[in-house]
């Protein structure tokens, strides 16, 4: 097994230098600008992630190989001949999630316009949230709202209880109060319209998130599956937090909410 992939890879070097001689220079420097974007695309895809973890520890058994090929190092290839046996299975399994994100944020790239509303009905959803959330935030009352953008969030729709109301604040607040049958779970927002209240959403693996509450950590997990704003109000700080991409920003002032919104909804409408 390592002997294989040693000779192939010394293979597949000499081919590449081969056609790099045969390549002319405008050819030479598109092809190198292509796969560096790629490679720069891929590392700050993982970065911070458990994946790039997982890569450096690939590296190192690779490096691992190379060497024990080198100095035919017999033990060392037989037990490594054995670990790239069961990588082979194992590494599908392992980077699931992140093929998953991957290929999701692929899918999510914007080659045309697709706008989800109009700029006016944007700038009023954006203040009825916003005084929403103000005023959660004074009374200390837990909510999770979500802005849905270019991934369809169907199936979290679905596992609560479907709305079809125009976004107001006075109906945000009835959701959240602690006595309504609506308050647990988060709210989603499509367009200028509540379209679930009570929905469950996915909770983050991120060990760096252990030390926050459940939803922080779905706001966490939805903005990792999906391009979706998640705002959070803490009901024990009573502070505002917003999640985008998997990362979360905490402890927004109240005046910030309505910039940070307009400026996320723009880049993707």
């Amino acid at each position: 097994m390592i002997s294989d992939t040693f000779i192939s890879v010394v293979q597949n070097t000499k081919y590449l230098f081969e056609n790099i001689r045969a390549f002319s220079f405008p050819l030479m420097a598109i092809d190198i600008i292509i796969v560096s974007i790629i490679i720069y695309w891929i590392y700050i895809f993982l970065h911070e992630t458990r994946a790039m973890r997982i890569l450096y520890g690939l590296a190192l058994l690779f490096l691992l190989m190379i060497f024990g090929k080198l100095f035919n190092l017999i033990l060392l290839n037989t037990v490594l001949g054995y670990f790239a046996t069961m990588l082979v299975v194992a590494i599908p399994i392992v980077f699931q999630p992140e093929l998953r994100a991957a290929l999701e944020r692929l899918g999510r790239t914007k080659f045309v316009g697709d706008n989800v509303f109009t700029k006016v009905g944007k700038t009023k959803v954006i203040d009825e949230v916003q005084n929403a959330v103000n005023v959660l935030s004074r009374q200390k009352v837990g909510a999770l709202i979500i802005f849905q953008r270019q991934t369809g969030l169907r199936e979290y729709i679905e596992n609560g209880t479907e709305l079809d109301a125009t976004v107001k604040s006075d109906l945000l607040l009835s959701i959240f109060y602690p006595k309504s049958p609506l308050h647990d779970g988060a709210v989603i927002i499509v367009g200028d319209k509540i379209v679930s209240a009570r929905s469950t959403l996915p909770v983050t693996d991120d060990y760096m998130a252990s030390d926050f509450g459940t939803r922080h950590k779905a706001a966490i997990g939805i903005t990792e599956k999906s391009d979706a704003i998640a705002i959070v109000v803490s009901e024990e700080t009573g502070s505002i937090s917003m999640a985008v991409d998997g990362k979360i920003e905490r402890r927004i002032a109240e005046d910030r909410v309505r910039n940070r919104l307009v400026a996320l909804l723009r880049q993707k409408n």
